[in-house]
């Protein structure tokens, strides 16, 4: 299955956090079986910023075009920035409010996130043979630009 091997090399990872509830957590309900990635090498969530990468095994109110809560669905999301998203989409994300009719449930191809798309977010529900390799790829590069912003905040003026 493909979504151990995507949890599997991300924890490989040097630095990387896994924040991944679970049920009775002190975190939402709603989050409980997701997964959301920092580099964070002191093993503290940060509160400062978003996640790098999430997987998501759930619709969630605002999000539920990629139909998530059909048996063994789920989604990558990675926050690849708009000119690796535009490779990755063929063609540069919509801007806010101008999002393209997409089919967010196919499965195995790279969309824009359904929401943060504009962003620099793509998207895979149930990465597979099409998109594995490289949505591992970009979840190593995604991992190694949070690494660099990180150091660089943390870097004296």
């Amino acid at each position: 299955m493909s979504l151990d091997r995507v949890l599997s090399e991300i924890r490989a990872f040097d630095g990387v956090l896994e924040l991944a509830p679970q049920d009775g957590s002190e975190h939402p309900p709603i989050s409980w079986g997701d997964h959301f990635f920092y580099f964070a090498p002191d093993g503290r969530v940060p509160t400062n910023r978003q996640p790098y990468a999430t997987i998501v095994t759930k619709d969630y109110p605002d999000d539920v075009s990629s139909r998530l809560d059909a048996p063994d669905r789920w989604r990558l999301n990675i926050h690849v920035g708009a000119k690796a998203a535009a490779e990755l989409l063929g063609r540069a994300p919509a801007a806010s409010g101008d999002a393209e009719v997409e089919d967010y449930s196919a499965e195995d191809v790279f969309l824009p996130h359904p929401l943060y798309g504009a962003y620099g977010w793509v998207c895979v529900v149930n990465p597979g043979t099409a998109t594995l390799d490289r949505a591992l790829e970009a979840l190593r590069d995604a991992h190694d630009d949070d690494r660099r912003r990180v150091e660089r905040r943390a870097a004296p003026n």
